[in-house]
C-alpha cells in the first residue's frame, strides 16, 4: 500500500465520517446513545476509517455516547473532538480512553475575525494555546489530529505557522476546514498546497486533511480539489447532513473517486454496496430522509421517466447509469411511468403485468396513457390495466395479481 501522502497524482485516502459530531449538530438531526452506537456499527461496517463520535465536554450525554462508541467500535478510529483547553483535552480523552484505536482531535480558529470577535485572543496567544493543546494531547494519545477553524478566512502565513506549530508538538494530521463554505476549488486547492509544502514538506508522518461545508454548493467540489494539492484525508457526512447547509457527503466523495478513478486515481476503503444502507439508517435514525433529486441515494437517482431515457436504460443502463444501483445497494433501477414516458418503458411494464401487446395494441393503449398521465399524477397498475381493450384484457393475468406501481409524484 502507498504512504498517504504518496505523490500528487495518487495514494490512499482517509474517509473520516463527522456524522456522530457535526452532522448531528444540525437542527433536527440529535441522536441518543443507542442511535449513536447503531450507526457507529454501520459505519464501520461501511468501511470508514475514521469515525468523530462527538464533542465529550458539550454534555454529559455526548460523552456517554463517544465512551460507548470507543468501546464498540474495534476496528475504526474513535475520534473526539475537543477546543484546545486542558478540561476539554482530558474530558474527551476520558471518553476514549478504552478505545483500541482512539484519536484526540483538537481546534482553534485562526481567522482574524474569529479571534476578535469570538475567542478576544491575539495570534500570539493563540499560537500557545495550539502549541499547549497539543502537546497534553500527545502525552495522552499517539494519534492527535489539529483543526485551524475557519482557516478558508485565514491569513495564510500565519494558518502556517500554526500548523507548524501543531506538527512540532506531535500532531500527526493537520486538518484545513471551509467552516463556512466560503471557499472555490481552486482557491481552496492553492490554499491545501501552500500548507503541504510550507509545513508538511516530505514527511510522511504527518496527513493533510480537509473538512469542507456546503453554504455554496461547492463542500464535494473542495474537498476533491484539496486531492490535487496533497490532501489524503477528508472529513464528510452521510447523507451530507451538518450545520448550516450541511458538510461534504460522503456517498458523493467517495463514488466520484469510484466512478472516475481515471481523473481521481485515490483508493479508500468505503465497502460502496453498503452506501444506500447506511444513508436509510441514517434516514430512519433522525425522522427525516434526503430530497429525492440528492446524488447517489435520493429516490429518483436510479429512476427514469422521460421517454428518450428509458427507452435508453431498457436498452443498456449505462446509455443515462454511470454507475450501477446494485454498487450502492440500491436493489435496481425504477421505470418511472408519467408524462414523459415512451413506448418502450410502457410496453415493459405491461410485460410485468403479464400482457404481452402487439404494436397495434402497444399504440393504442400509449395513446390513452398519455391522455391520462396528462391529468393524473400517480398513475397504477390498475389504471393500466384499464387502457386495454377487453379482448386485450381477457388474455391477461387476473387484476388481482398486479401489483401497484410507483410513478412520478408517488
Amino acid at each position: 500500500m502507498k504512504d498517504v501522502n504518496d505523490s500528487e497524482s495518487g495514494g490512499r485516502v482517509t474517509i473520516f465520517d463527522t456524522t456522530l459530531r457535526d452532522g448531528e449538530q444540525s437542527p433536527g438531526c440529535s441522536m441518543n446513545l443507542e442511535e449513536k452506537v447503531r450507526l457507529a456499527r454501520q459505519l464501520e461496517r461501511l468501511g470508514v476509517e475514521v469515525i468523530e463520535a462527538g464533542f465529550p465536554i458539550a454534555s454529559e450525554g455526548d460523552f456517554a455516547a463517544v465512551r460507548a462508541v470507543a468501546a464498540e467500535c474495534r476496528g475504526a478510529r474513535v475520534a473526539a473532538l475537543c477546543r484546545t483547553a486542558e478540561a476539554d483535552i482530558l474530558r474527551a480523552w476520558e471518553a476514549l480512553r478504552d478505545a483500541a484505536r482512539p484519536r484526540l482531535h483538537t481546534f482553534v480558529a485562526t481567522s482574524d475575525i474569529h479571534l476578535e470577535y469570538k475567542l478576544r485572543k491575539t495570534r500570539g496567544e493563540v499560537l500557545e494555546m495550539t502549541r499547549g493543546a497539543v502537546r497534553l494531547a500527545r502525552t495522552l494519545a499517539d494519534d492527535v489530529e489539529f483543526s485551524a477553524e475557519d482557516a478558508t478566512r485565514s491569513d495564510v502565513g500565519y494558518l502556517c505557522e500554526v500548523f507548524a506549530a501543531a506538527v512540532e508538538e506531535g500532531a500527526t494530521t493537520l486538518n484545513v476546514p471551509d467552516t463556512v463554505g466560503y471557499t472555490t476549488p481552486t482557491e481552496f486547492r492553492e490554499l491545501v498546497r501552500a500548507v503541504r509544502e510550507r509545513v508538511v514538506g516530505d514527511r510522511r508522518d504527518v496527513t493533510v486533511s480537509v473538512h469542507c461545508h456546503n453554504d455554496l454548493g461547492l463542500a464535494v467540489a473542495n474537498s476533491l480539489a484539496a486531492l490535487d494539492a496533497g490532501a489524503r484525508q477528508i472529513e464528510c457526512t452521510v447523507n451530507g447532513i451538518g450545520e448550516r447547509a450541511g458538510n461534504a457527503a460522503l456517498e458523493e466523495v467517495v463514488m466520484a473517486l469510484h466512478v472516475r478513478a481515471d481523473r481521481l486515481p485515490f483508493a479508500c476503503g468505503i465497502r460502496t454496496e453498503e452506501i444506500y444502507p447506511t444513508s436509510q439508517l441514517l434516514s430512519e435514525i433522525i425522522g427525516f430522509g434526503v430530497q429525492p433529486n440528492k446524488a447517489i441515494v435520493g429516490r429518483n437517482a436510479f429512476a427514469h421517466e422521460a421517454g428518450i431515457h428509458q427507452h435508453g436504460v431498457l436498452s443498456n443502463p449505462l446509455c443515462y447509469e454511470i454507475m450501477t444501483p446494485e454498487s450502492v445497494g440500491v436493489p435496481a433501477n425504477r421505470i418511472v411511468l408519467g408524462k414523459h414516458s415512451g413506448r418502450h418503458a410502457l410496453g415493459a411494464r405491461y410485460g410485468e403485468l403479464g400482457y404481452a401487446l402487439s404494436r397495434a395494441e402497444l399504440e393504442a393503449a400509449y395513446t390513452r396513457f398519455t391522455r391520462l398521465a396528462d391529468r393524473k399524477k400517480n398513475i397504477y397498475a390498475q389504471d393500466l390495466i384499464s387502457l386495454l381493450s377487453q379482448e386485450t384484457r381477457a388474455r391477461g393475468p387476473f387484476l388481482a395479481r398486479a401489483a401497484e406501481f410507483e410513478v412520478a409524484g408517488a
